[in-house]
């Protein structure tokens, strides 16, 4: 097998980034995508190599043809890419990453582990920010302790906005968290979206407010926990009320497949401006609480947040490319632990513990 680390969409700006910083670390990645001059200009700014393949099919075929060591998929929506591209992956051995960040994405991934630990390979989804940053801190706070009660983790993004295309892989993320859905007593089951507003406090001493949007955070924090009740929310869900209340409409339409692919192709061609991080910082932030009482809080600092979704795969292609993983399907801080949130430039700050 070729020791390469393949990224699909080598393109976009995930890809790109993830592609920078496997540089930084001496890594060669090989950038597969559809545009023969978009993919050598990203290419030589990355100082990776490129394998120009038309379809997804293609890209599959190519990995079964050339065995790549890792692959990882930048290509949403992931509910659609990733089957064929982890067959192709298991079929030969190949590593797999991907960036996926909704419910159903990853609860797809979680039912192929039986599958990936037969095959021998390692199966990691949703190596985002979203993910990393909350799930980091619910490891980190659960290390050592039986499995809680309840579980609230918030994400807080912040990064910058260059000028282009929206893309498949954020607006299905997006369009995915638009289903209310949290975990009730150990089970998946329906919410009320944009519900269980919370003004918080970031250690900076900034304040947003954050509300329920179960992307793919909330699968995470629960397998990571075991908790019976689990709630995941971001600070990118809208304030409006006027919004808010529209949202269970919305939400029933986007359940139809055909006006859901429609809308993310139309969306994902929507041109946006380039813009400046509007904080400093990005943070994932969890609450855990114990049956005892006792409550946890804690909180992940980091930079720009598409940055960090650079930084995540590609430190776990490193690790994967050097024997690290293990067969299955993961997320993360489930594979490798909360260390890896900090080995990709995270701090954890977490204040003493209470009981409420």
């Amino acid at each position: 097998m070729s020791a390469q680390i393949w990224v699909l969409g080598g393109t976009g700006r995930s890809g790109r980034s993830i592609a920078a910083q496997l540089a930084q670390c001496g890594l060669t990645a090989v950038l597969v995508g559809r545009d023969a001059h978009r993919l050598h200009a990203a290419a030589e700014q990355t100082d990776s190599e490129a394998l120009l393949a038309p379809s997804l099919a293609t890209a599959a075929s190519e990995i079964r043809q050339q065995r790549p060591s890792v692959v990882v998929n930048t290509v949403g929506p992931f509910t659609a890419t990733a089957p064929a591209v982890v067959d192709a992956c298991r079929a030969v051995g190949s590593h797999y990453i991907d960036l996926a960040n909704d419910v159903a994405a990853l609860s797809a991934a979680f039912e192929m582990h039986d599958a990936a630990t037969q095959a021998g390979h390692t199966l990691v989804t949703g190596a985002g920010f979203g993910v990393t940053a909350t799930e980091s801190v619910v490891v980190k706070l659960c290390e050592g302790r039986p499995a809680p009660l309840r579980v609230r983790v918030d994400m807080v993004p912040s990064m910058a906005m260059e000028e282009g295309t929206a893309g498949e892989a954020l607006i299905g993320t997006l369009l995915g968290g638009l289903e209310g859905r949290q975990i009730t007593d150990g089970r998946l089951g329906p919410a009320r979206i944009f519900s269980d507003a919370m003004r918080l406090t970031l250690p900076d001493g900034s304040q947003v407010t954050t509300a329920s949007m179960p992307l793919g955070e909330l699968l995470a924090a629960h397998r990571a926990s075991g908790a019976r009740h689990v709630l995941s929310a971001s600070s990118e869900a809208p304030s409006s009320p006027v919004i808010r209340a529209m949202m269970p409409a919305v939400s029933t339409l986007m359940r139809w497949e055909r006006l859901r692919s429609f809308t993310t192709r139309r969306l994902a061609q929507v041109r946006v401006k380039a813009t400046e991080r509007p904080r400093e910082h990005s943070w994932g932030h969890a609450v855990v609480t114990w049956a005892d009482g006792e409550t946890r809080e804690g909180w992940l600092r980091l930079g720009d947040a598409q940055e960090y979704t650079g930084g995540v795969p590609a430190e776990i292609a490193r690790r994967l490319l050097a024997g690290g993983g293990r067969p299955g399907a993961y997320t993360p801080a489930a594979l490798f632990g909360p260390a890896l949130a900090e080995s990709c430039g995270a701090e954890y700050l977490l204040p003493q513990p209470g009981r409420r």
